[in-house]
């Protein structure tokens, strides 16, 4: 009766039960097997990528089950929000590919039947679960103060003993109901405690979806469940969450794994069905030949605002991530190169149980194989998008030459071998500046790129000839190859790369320095797509120009 009163003087306008919540809650109508997943960040800040990587895991796997991914937003830590956190994670989702099924959908607003799905907003839940625990004798106030706290762990670690709340150190634990109500109506400060019913010389075996079978000691610490501002703390709040919402399957990152103990007992002890729990691994970052954990402060590819800013397609993002995910993509993707990469079967017990590698070149040869197979309007149209925002001067020049814009992205597109020329937008300026007069123009004899076999003047002594004598209207790559090896063989340069060799002497050099020279006038670059496919695109007018204006360098 005393327990009854207590519980009542700590939580007097809640009425409810937790039984009145199982039931409001009842168990998904789902097909079996079905997977309930959730992303549940707390609105500290913006997107990481390892963000996008544990919510790609769930997203997947609630999709590929035909099951339900949900969003909620935990936060219950709010002198750590930050403004606009949950808007930016609804949005880097929705651009990754991956909406949510039910949950946060704004600020204030959601959908679904199982909400709400903001902590804050579900204060008078948990404090019911709370009440029936303290009404059960299994939770407590306690009144120590921080500096108590703080006091006592010192001396913890002094005797080097265990640091915590627990045993013979959570005196408050022993406290009668009458005396923690008698502090209570003296104004002084608590919070609620869990008392743990644990013994660490017990052990619990659990199955970990990802790391597989592990053996803990059970939970003695008497942990924090409801905070002075009468907020939950993470480990109670997510246990009853996930209790209600029916969450199937907890998959978060391995730095939860060390509380595993604590939650395991929560559900046990509150009578509560126990979800799947799979800890993924956390993604690390090759630093100079050791590994470390990629880091917000140190590495720009840790935020997702990178990949926006440098202009990854989302895809390529997504497909990467895939790839840490399950190593066996790669060999996947190489059997299915034209299929949609949410037909990919994603799967727990293929993840790699230790830290997943990040690694930007490999993320660079991912992003190029995305980008080859996009069709030209569809390279223009995110490329534009793109250069909107991140390259003002390339987005009027591109939009202002659509036509012959679409024409470059379409280089070599047709065949079986596309070409690979940008792993990202960033690169694209590099790639075609060459192709836009206000460009080109602004380059001097400083920025010509010429084969290491030829000299600037024996370039001039080229195109002096060839400008005179090439057909521009040649009809194909094959009949415009044929006369260039003409006029190059009248220069005196050998098209046959033995009979070079054998006679050095007998030429100026091969006809591989006529196409450099040829190359050079064109487009300033050693290196380029088809040339004959670049002289069609610029057109005969502006070809004949760029010959004369190599000459005048």
């Amino acid at each position: 009766m005393s327990l009854e009163k207590l519980a009542d003087l700590i939580f007097p306008n809640i009425d409810k039960t937790p039984e009145y919540y199982i039931k409001k809650y009842p168990k998904r109508n789902l097909k079996e097997g079905a997977i309930v997943s959730r992303y549940a960040p707390s609105p500290t800040g913006f997107q990481h990528i390892g963000g996008v990587f544990a919510a790609l895991i769930n997203e997947r796997l609630a999709s590929q089950s035909e099951g339900v991914f949900f969003l909620r937003i935990e936060d219950t830590d709010q002198k750590r929000e930050v403004k606009g956190a949950i808007k930016d994670t609804i949005e880097t989702m929705h651009n990754f590919g991956m909406d949510f099924n039910e949950g946060m959908t704004g600020e204030d607003s959601s959908v679904g039947e199982y909400g709400p799905y903001r902590q804050s907003q579900r204060q008078e839940i948990y404090e019911a679960f709370a009440k029936d625990l303290i009404r059960k004798g299994l939770a407590y106030p306690s009144f120590a103060t921080p500096e108590e706290l703080a006091a006592l762990r010192e001396r913890q670690i002094e005797a080097k003993i265990t640091p915590g709340y627990y045993g013979e150190f959570a005196t408050d634990r022993n406290l009668s109901p009458e005396e923690a109500m008698e502090k209570i109506k003296n104004g002084e400060n608590y919070i609620i405690r869990f008392k743990s019913p644990g013994n660490i010389e017990n052990r619990v075996d659990f199955h970990d979806l990802i790391k597989g079978d592990i053996s803990f000691p059970e939970n003695n610490q008497d942990i924090v469940i409801i905070k002075g501002d009468g907020l939950p703390t993470y480990h109670f709040a997510h246990v009853v969450d996930d209790a209600l919402m029916r969450t199937t399957h907890v998959i978060r990152g391995e730095e939860w794994l060390s509380s595993l103990p604590i939650h395991v007992q929560l559900f046990d002890v509150l009578g509560l069905e126990r979800p799947e729990y799979a800890h993924i691994p956390t993604i690390m970052k090759n630093d100079n030949g050791s590994k470390r954990k990629l880091s917000k402060r140190k590495d720009a590819e840790a935020a997702v605002s990178y990949y926006t800013e440098v202009g990854y397609p989302a895809q390529s993002v997504i497909e990467y991530l895939l790839n840490i995910i399950n190593s066996s993509f790669e060999e996947w993707r190489t059997e299915n190169p034209d299929a949609d990469y949410h037909e990919f079967p994603v799967s727990l017990d293929k993840m790699n149980k230790s830290g997943a590698l990040f690694d930007i070149v490999k993320l660079n040869d991912v992003s190029k194989d995305v980008i080859c197979k996009f069709k030209a309007d569809k390279v223009y149209g995110l490329y534009t998008a793109w250069a909107k925002e991140y390259d003002k001067e390339m987005y009027e020049l591109v939009t202002n030459n659509e036509a012959m814009a679409k024409a470059i992205f379409n280089i070599d597109k047709e065949g079986p071998k596309p070409r690979k020329d940008f792993a990202k937008w960033e690169d694209v300026r590099g790639k075609i500046d060459y192709f836009f007069d206000e460009l080109f123009n602004k380059e001097t004899a400083e920025n010509v790129e010429l084969p290491k076999t030829l000299s600037l003047e024996a370039a001039k002594e080229i195109i002096k000839v060839y400008k005179d004598e090439f057909n521009f209207n040649s009809g194909s790559q094959e009949a415009w190859f044929e006369e260039l090896k003409e006029i190059g063989a009248k220069l005196g340069y050998c098209a046959n790369r033995k009979e070079y060799k054998a006679n050095p002497d007998q030429y100026k050099g091969m006809i591989s320095d006529v196409a450099g020279a040829v190359r050079a006038a064109l487009s300033h670059r050693s290196n380029t797509p088809d040339l004959y496919t670049i002289m069609q695109i610029l057109g005969e007018e502006k070809t004949k120009a760029r010959f004369q204006a190599f000459l005048n360098l």
